[in-house]
């Protein structure tokens, strides 16, 4: 590829790793996916999940039952990495300036001076973001498109490592905001995820009973420290993977049979309202390119691109509203276009 990063983007100009550093970088993600591992049993898919949308520079909505992890899987990441950490926890009072910050006045100056809010930390965790209203969800969709923040007159730009993971609840709908299809559209990949087997049952109460045992003595540090330059150059590395012309014709045209799926299925067709837009393409070509490089390979196999599909589409293509009361919703959209869009 002749760019790795678009311009203004935050590793704008990065240099692609050597091969030595490339394999130091592949062996510190790798570790740093052993160690979630341990921490957080039982949803491997959430952890792969989060290393792509770390790697793929987007954000994450993670939809599940109450008491999964979400939360604890977003803050054992976060200190791992060199970078700070906010939780919010959205409310039905919540006010834009609880999440970007505010003007205050100081008189002793005689203006005002603007008061950081919690969106200015690089990892930032938004609990049960279908609770807050629209105007909150419209300062946040500020920041997840154009990774910043306009408060008043003055517009502030955001760390350059900036990575929000959103969850929400699917079972209390009470006093709940649908997502708007914009903002649904800005997050890189749309998770859902269950309870765990009996075996990482099992595993999890061992660990709660030491947890429970280790609750008066100090807190260990994590082995692993993550830096933002590494977190850049294995971004830059991503995006120097090789994709196959016919690997990427593949791509895209399961995009396009998100708007067109008459060309394969002239049943289906009526099921779809909107497809995916662009920025559909986009991610799924990010998210592949991360699962390959996690897996240890310089190129994308059509098997990385429909590893990834079912969460980077699932929230970018809507059903009709014959199709929703039939019980269709995006999911089963995505695994119908995966059967019948032929492999490479």
């Amino acid at each position: 590829m002749d760019e790795i990063a678009t311009p203004g983007s935050p590793h704008a100009g990065a240099a692609v790793p050597a091969a030595d550093d490339h394999a130091r970088l592949h062996a510190a993600f790798g570790h740093l996916r052993d160690e979630l591992a341990g921490e957080i049993v039982g949803q491997s898919a959430l952890i792969e999940r989060l290393l792509i949308a770390l790697l793929a520079d987007g954000h994450l909505l993670v939809e599940g039952a109450p008491g999964l992890a979400k939360t604890s899987a977003i803050r054992a990441l976060a200190a791992r990495l060199e970078a700070d950490f906010a939780r919010v926890q959205f409310t039905p009072d919540l006010l834009p300036a609880d999440l970007t910050g505010t003007e205050v006045w100081r008189p002793q100056d005689g203006r005002f001076e603007f008061q950081p809010g919690p969106i200015f930390h690089p990892i930032l965790l938004a609990d049960e973001i279908n609770r807050a209203p629209a105007k909150v969800q419209s300062a946040l969709l500020e920041a997840m498109g154009e990774r910043q923040v306009t408060v008043g007159r003055a517009t502030y730009p955001l760390p350059p490592l900036f990575l929000v993971m959103a969850t929400q609840n699917p079972i209390e709908q009470e006093g709940t905001f649908p997502l708007p299809e914009a903002q649904l559209d800005r997050f890189l990949m749309h998770v859902r995820i269950g309870y765990p087997d009996a075996g990482a049952e099992t595993e999890i109460l061992r660990l709660a009973r030491e947890r429970a045992r280790d609750a008066m003595r100090p807190v260990a540090t994590p082995t692993l420290r993550l830096t933002q330059e590494d977190v850049f150059a294995a971004r830059a590395a991503v995006l120097d993977l090789h994709v196959a012309p016919a690997v990427e014709r593949y791509l895209v045209e399961l995009v396009l049979a998100s708007r067109d799926a008459a060309r394969y299925d002239a049943a289906l067709a009526p099921r779809i309202a909107w497809g995916a837009s662009p920025r559909g393409s986009i991610a799924l070509e990010r998210c592949a390119r991360a699962h390959a490089w996690l897996a240890g390979r310089d190129y994308v196999n059509p098997d990385d691109v429909r590893a990834v599909a079912p969460d980077v589409l699932r929230h970018r293509i809507l059903p009709s509203y014959e199709a929703t009361a039939e019980g269709w919703d995006g999911a089963l959209l995505v695994d119908e276009l995966l059967a019948r869009v032929p492999l490479p």
